[in-house]
């Protein structure tokens, strides 16, 4: 029986499975819709649907580098236990290898690209995954950036990729002072390179709380403005990484590093795995009286 599109994502619409995963269980059941469905069941695939609404704010980040291009990729699942198994981890490193060498400028655009340039869409074998791993799995988001030859990446996980950072090095070739850059910004969060970076807006915005701050301790007005710009480089020093203390030395400054080098830092990236998602809260106790009630 010849098998049509429609036929395809009518049950795709069912199962969540992927088009060629439905395409071959529409061929093996001779067009039976409901023995495909079984089909897929069957082989785990058709699970793949029933978890995309289940919560993936776990997982891990992943570097990659070849040559003067290098990809973060963050990917998601809803457990810990199943960030540290090896075949996630693998998975993880396999759609970093797949967005350095497909360059596509989004998440949408990478999941329909051939995976690594090849058969199957990346969406269908992120729903292979999924029914393989039993979670529900995202690729959350990934930078690709490139540098010159007279730059260095600067690549650093943390916690096996709890985080995960990417810096580009301009004017060196001085591998481990980028990865110690690298390190830094995973320890100490910082949001821009340099002051120069710092929005205005956000910059009026702490100098009015400074202000407020220094005249309700009961600071004479004439000394306040004095007081304010002091505790303004605090704040560089928390959000500027070139003015942020060297966490492998605390007697030196970033920028003192940097200088020392004729270097300078063009651009990182910093992904905290699950930041700014809703992380779902087991509480045991509930589900098994929500349990019992339904008995």
């Amino acid at each position: 029986m010849a098998i049509s599109a429609s036929m395809v994502k009518e049950l795709r619409d069912k199962t969540g499975a992927g088009m060629m995963d439905c395409k071959k269980a529409l061929q093996e059941a001779d067009g039976d819709m409901e023995k495909a469905v079984d089909i897929l069941r069957e082989k785990g695939i058709a699970k793949a649907g029933k978890k995309s609404d289940r919560i993936a704010a776990e997982g891990l980040a992943a570097v990659v580098e070849k040559g003067n291009v290098a990809c973060i990729v963050e990917v998601n699942c809803e457990t810990d236990f199943v960030a540290i198994n090896d075949n996630f981890k693998n998975f993880v490193n396999e759609v970093a290898e797949h967005i350095i060498s497909q360059r596509p400028a989004s998440v949408d655009e990478a999941l329909g690209q051939a995976y690594k340039g090849e058969g199957a869409p990346l969406s269908e074998v992120l729903n292979e995954q999924i029914a393989k791993i039993g979670e529900n799995l995202s690729i959350r988001r990934f930078e690709v950036i490139e540098k010159a030859n007279s730059a260095v990446f600067g690549k650093y996980l943390h916690g096996g990729g709890r985080i995960g950072v990417l810096l580009v090095l301009n004017n060196s070739t001085n591998e481990e002072l980028a990865k110690d850059l690298a390190m830094q910004v995973a320890a100490a969060r910082p949001t821009y390179i340099n002051r120069d970076q710092v929005d205005a807006s956000e910059l009026d915005r702490e100098r009015e709380v400074l202000t407020a701050q220094a005249l309700n301790e009961g600071k004479p007005e004439n000394i306040v403005q004095k007081m304010v710009e002091g505790r303004l480089n605090k704040y560089y020093e928390e959000v500027c990484l070139v003015e942020q203390t060297f966490v492998k030395d605390p007697d030196k400054k970033v920028k003192a590093l940097l200088k020392a080098e004729n270097a300078e830092i063009a651009r990182f990236v910093r992904y905290e795995v699950g930041e700014g998602l809703e992380k779902k809260v087991d509480n045991f106790v509930e589900e098994v009286m929500a349990q019992t009630k339904k008995q």
